[in-house]
């Protein structure tokens, strides 16, 4: 069984877009701060995670899951 990559979409604390954060990333988080931040930081959870079962938060300001995605990791090798 593939491991469960966990992922957190948060706003940042200045306010000025959204941080990618989880432990399966290369440097721990990632900065999107363009229209659509959201959308694009799951975007690339699951593309990320392509081969692995992913759980994807999005919080809001105040600390709440405002949202869950979930990935299958449907990448097969052939």
């Amino acid at each position: 069984m593939s491991p469960v990559h966990v992922y957190e979409v948060r706003p940042r604390s200045d306010k000025r877009g959204f941080e990618l954060i989880s432990d399966a990333l290369p440097f721990g988080r990632l900065w999107y701060g363009e229209p659509g931040a959201i959308t694009n930081a799951i975007g690339y959870a699951k593309f990320f995670s392509c081969s692995h079962h992913a759980v994807i938060r999005v919080y809001d300001e105040a600390g709440n899951v405002i949202e869950t995605h979930e990935h299958a990791g449907d990448f097969k090798e052939r």
